[in-house]
């Protein structure tokens, strides 16, 4: 598999996106992977999730605006690399706004950045704007958490597919297909609610919204998954949280380790580090 680069999304806040980020990236690290997190939240907490064992001083605005490949690489006590968020005013926004093709731009820096990593996660904010369609823009595939809780699963449904049928077009016209979106329901409990949540997700994929994204003008449809992987409610992740740690080395909340290698399994991640080295 050549090395890959998967946005994490939503459209709504809260969700679970930078702690499934931070682990994701700290187990498939663990396994050997080189693994970069990219931090496109202005509010910063993946940046500040890992301990930094190495800090330049500059982060993803440099990368943005001065294309600098190197002073832009931290690295975290969780063996991955970081570009942190450094841009707590938004101002990345207006940037990508009035900069010609400036949505274009994480993918070109990231390209550059591609051969030397196996995985690429970026985390993005919990809201549409210019910097997550950049950042969806710059993605293979698409990840987003969908906690089995009835708002939450009417924003996947009504927000992110809404946004995804938005860039969808834009997709086509330079040419490129739309990534494929795997949802995973997230922080599932074993209440009535989450049970009906999940008969609720896996029934849309199905019925109406199944009919609603197959578009006769053209382009690719969106391509939608919601995973069989799940991803339990569980206190570890707060734990791992507190203590600055990827949550799979807590030995005593092994269910946490299982449910990511059902995630990277069923998105196919599973593969020999650097047997792709040197290819873009």
């Amino acid at each position: 598999m050549k090395q890959v680069i998967i946005t994490i999304c939503s459209t709504k806040g809260g969700v679970g996106k930078t702690t499934l980020t931070a682990n994701l990236g700290g187990f498939l690290a663990s396994l050997g992977n080189r693994v970069l997190l990219v931090d496109a939240d202005v509010q910063p907490a993946l940046s500040s999730y890992y301990e930094l064992t190495k800090d330049t001083g500059h982060g993803l605005v440099r990368l943005l605006t001065a294309g600098d490949l190197v002073n832009t690489i931290n690295t975290t006590s969780a063996g991955c690399d970081l570009i942190y968020s450094d841009d707590p005013e938004g101002q990345l926004q207006g940037w990508i706004l009035k900069t010609a093709d400036g949505w274009r731009y994480i993918s070109y820096r990231l390209n550059k950045l591609r051969p030397s990593y196996d995985f690429i996660l970026i985390d993005t904010q919990g809201a549409v704007g210019p910097l997550q369609d950049a950042a969806i823009f710059a993605a293979d595939l698409l990840l987003s958490p969908i906690p089995t809780e009835t708002m939450s699963a009417r924003e996947f449904l009504r927000g992110l597919v809404g946004m995804l049928m938005r860039l969808r077009t834009s997709f086509c016209n330079a040419g490129l297909p739309t990534p494929p979106l795997y949802g995973v329901l997230y922080r599932v409990d074993r209440t009535r609610d989450a049970a009906n949540v999940v008969k609720e997700m896996r029934g849309a994929m199905t019925g109406e919204l199944a009919a609603a994204i197959q578009q006769d003008d053209g382009c690719p449809n969106l391509d939608i998954t919601i995973m069989d992987a799940m991803i339990p409610s569980l206190v570890a992740w707060r734990e791992a949280a507190t203590q600055q740690v990827p949550v799979h080395t807590l030995a005593k909340h092994p269910m946490a380790k299982l449910s990511l290698m059902a995630v990277i399994a069923e998105l196919g991640l599973l593969h020999e580090p650097g047997a792709e080295e040197g290819k873009a």
